[in-house]
């Protein structure tokens, strides 16, 4: 059965006419299938409608100040598993046969991490059922089901990852995720009115220009695809657009370094771990402890000091400084000496594009341009298809606006 995966944001079902416009997007999809002369399966995949995920976060620190992660998740899973109980009714009432699910009805399995947990395994068998007896699957997004069978949740923008998750389990033909934007830009629009929507875009670029802030498509959403090699359609919900196409690889251009795109990462902050033994172990140590706690660690420097004491500087987002401060007291205890420093206030701009690190010209540009404009860099990062600058978070829509343009790239 050729399969195909549609994932429909919460914008896109804010209310139940925009969910039957959705829906008849789905019946179409699976009667574009079946005309060319093979059995046709769809699953649509749904976030929470409009702001209901962010009206029962309020809710929650209403009820507690400190709510428990297991309780955060049991109650927002409620909100997706409203949107596909809807979704299949609409399809219903449009003649479609549908049956919805939530995540623990087709088995996706994650680990135990609430508010960030990661998919560990699907059980496809359910849903191969229904697809075979031509039913419409509509799956709650953003939720799994830990090993003692707590409610868990994949993190906001999860959703993205379900969809791609399933679509690999399920060796669809593609994942289409259903957004208000209508494909993947140069950089964000809202910030640079002269972005260009790009037609096609790597698994790895993309990876880099969601991971650097561009919220288009969930980060771990690419991982699966790329490791999958599911191709990933970016699309606008209620327009006919063909959007962009994330695949593994784009048109042959030898060594050309093609830019992709700038990006643009705001309310940063940075821990600084000052004074610390400068030995052997010792980094290890601590980011083996910061690991443990989940949360992502970005732009890591280190730099030595006199009397064998080092300085390790890193970024992590503002959001996450109250969680990451009890491990850092526990770190400083654990080798043995050492201070603590927490600056806010950053962002980060990021140049994108395959093979930029090999050409040291696009560096040089990138911070002649903030130079020009009076801009500070911070700390540098450096990997094969991008480099990085964090800067004051102040500068940071004036510099993403200022490097696309010096990039040149508002031109095909």
């Amino acid at each position: 059965m050729r399969t195909i995966v549609q994932k429909f944001g919460g914008t896109s079902v804010a209310d139940v006419d925009k969910i039957r416009a959705c829906a008849q997007r789905a019946i179409a999809t699976r009667k574009s299938l079946e005309s060319k002369g093979k059995p046709g399966g769809v699953i649509v995949v749904t976030s929470a409608m409009g702001k209901s995920t962010d009206l029962l976060v309020k809710m929650a620190a209403e009820a507690n100040a400190h709510p428990p992660r297991r309780e955060m998740d049991a109650l927002l899973s409620t909100g997706e598993r409203v949107t596909v109980a809807l979704m299949a009714m609409v399809l219903e009432a449009l003649g479609a046969p549908a049956v919805s699910f939530a995540a623990r009805q087709v088995g996706i399995q994650t680990d135990a991490d609430f508010t960030r947990a990661r998919i560990t395994a699907i059980d496809t068998a359910v849903l191969t059922e229904h697809l075979a007896a031509g039913r419409i699957c509509v799956v709650a997004g953003f939720q799994g089901i830990s090993p003692t069978g707590d409610i868990t949740t994949l993190g906001r923008g999860g959703s993205d990852t379900t969809a791609v998750a399933l679509a690999a389990a399920l060796a669809a033909e593609s994942c289409e995720i259903y957004t208000d934007v209508d494909g993947v830009y140069t950089a964000d629009p809202r910030d640079v009115p002269t972005a260009r929507k790009l037609d096609r875009i790597t698994y790895e670029e993309m990876l880099e220009l969601a991971a650097l802030g561009a919220g288009v498509l969930h980060p771990r959403a690419v991982q699966f695809g790329a490791k999958y090699n599911v191709p990933i359609h970016v699309r606008h919900a209620h327009l006919p657009d063909e959007g962009t196409l994330i695949t593994d690889k784009k048109d042959d251009q030898m060594e050309e370094v093609q830019v992709a795109g700038v990006a643009l990462k705001e309310n940063l902050g940075r821990v600084s771990l000052q004074s610390i033994p400068d030995v052997p172990g010792v980094a290890s140590r601590v980011f083996a402890a910061l690991a443990e706690t989940g949360i992502l660690v970005d732009d890591i420097i280190q730099t030595e000091g006199n009397d064998k004491l080092a300085t390790i500087s890193f970024t992590v987002e503002q959001a996450d400084l109250s969680e990451i401060k009890p491990a850092i007291a526990k770190i400083l205890a654990d080798i043995g000496g050492g201070t603590e420093r927490i600056d806010t206030g950053f962002a980060k701009v990021s140049v994108v594009g395959v093979g930029i690190r090999s050409h040291a010209a696009l560096a040089a540009l990138l911070f002649r341009t903030l130079a020009d404009a009076q801009i500070n860099i911070a700390n540098i990062t450096t990997s094969e298809i991008k480099v990085c600058a964090i800067i004051a978070q102040d500068d940071g829509k004036k510099a993403v606006k200022l490097v696309h343009d010096a990039f040149d790239l508002d031109k095909d």
